[in-house]
């Protein structure tokens, strides 16, 4: 099969021939049709000191995809020959203290499809049934390659009830956009995303927030002036993980301000916590998606709303077939997109 590969441990893949790999018992083998590139992808192929830390190779990339399912490994029972899926990228043990109680995506043996093992750059992969998710008829191949993704945006934009709330969004990247999707598809009342790419700024304003701010040049305070709040955001979700941007968010917040935090910091944050004490402030922590409820959540929205079906479809900006990998890594590493998809059904 082709794959993009990483043979030893440096910078960069290759584009090569690989064994198919065959499905174990319990496992689901996939004919992936569609990947999206992912920040994760784009460390792992410039073998920064993230991958360098984190990464054993040889190992074929990638975690989000969707495709068709070609073979069952025995004792598979609900997966079916055909089915249409994508797959949750989070392996978890299944024995340790919060697997036990439900909280699966707070394992502590967590492994990474396309991480800690191999992934869905590549014509198939395997994944556990467990981690396989069916789609209906209705979701476009795009549309079902990023719903690991969706479901970051998903996860953080429904940490806190936002219904009629003012929600600001710092970092409108791919998930800051879905994310602004989700909180208009909810009901938040103003919803502001804030960015430095004038490219991504416009994707947020086809999203429907209300403002969308450069913040080289506009100070969050202004937003709420523009607007008339007289009390600052209620709800925060944090996408960039710029160490600028959580700071300003508190000095934004109402009393009573609940922050969902999904952006990785690259460096300390200084945080004034006094105001998070006197202001009774909530900060909460988002990785990943919660299992399975964050992947019934999106189903249901866009089975419900062509409008969201549609804004979800509009975060897709660049796709490239397969062999144009590089191009396509450049692309989503300018900064200045949306989504990017390579198409693997060629």
């Amino acid at each position: 099969m082709r794959a993009l590969y990483k043979a030893t441990a440096g910078p960069g893949f290759e584009f090569v021939e690989r064994p198919e790999p065959e499905a174990g018992a319990g496992e689901v083998k996939i004919r992936v049709l569609r990947t999206g590139l992912c920040g994760t992808d784009l460390h792992i192929e410039s073998w920064d000191a993230w991958a360098q830390s984190e990464i054993r190779t040889p190992l074929i990339p990638g975690h989000e995809f969707y495709g068709e399912v070609v073979a069952l490994g025995p004792g598979v029972h609900d997966v079916k020959v055909g089915d249409r899926v994508s797959g949750e990228g989070h392996i978890v043990c299944g024995t340790c203290r919060n697997c036990r109680a439900g909280r699966r995506q707070m394992c502590i043996r967590m492994l990474s499809v396309g991480v800690h093992r191999d992934g869905a750059f590549a014509d198939y992969v395997v994944i556990p049934e467990s981690n396989v998710w069916v789609h209906g008829a209705d979701i476009e191949p795009d549309v079902g390659a990023i719903f690991d993704p969706f479901g970051n945006a998903v996860h953080t934009t429904l940490a806190f009830p936002l219904a009629g709330e003012d929600v600001l969004i710092t970092g409108a990247g791919p998930i800051g956009l879905l994310a602004a999707a989700v909180a208009r598809h909810v009901g938040a009342r103003f919803l502001v995303a804030t960015d430095v790419s004038p490219a991504r700024l416009e994707l947020a304003r086809r999203m429907g927030v209300d403002l969308a701010l450069d913040v080289r040049t506009t100070r969050i305070a202004e937003a709420q002036q523009q607007l008339g709040m007289r009390e600052g955001f209620d709800i925060g979700l944090e996408m960039s993980g710029h160490p600028t941007a959580l700071p300003e968010m508190i000095a934004n917040m109402n009393h009573g301000g609940r922050i969902a935090m999904l952006g990785l910091p690259s460096q300390p944050i200084t945080v004034d916590w006094a105001k998070v004490v006197s202001h009774m402030l909530t900060i909460k922590g988002i990785y990943g998606r919660e299992m399975y409820e964050t992947w019934y959540a999106m189903s249901a929205m866009l089975a419900s709303s062509a409008t969201l079906r549609q804004a979800v479809s509009a975060v897709i900006t660049d796709r490239f077939a397969a062999p144009d990998w590089a191009k396509a890594f450049d692309t989503a590493r300018s900064g200045s997109t949306g989504k990017v998809v390579l198409d693997w059904s060629a």
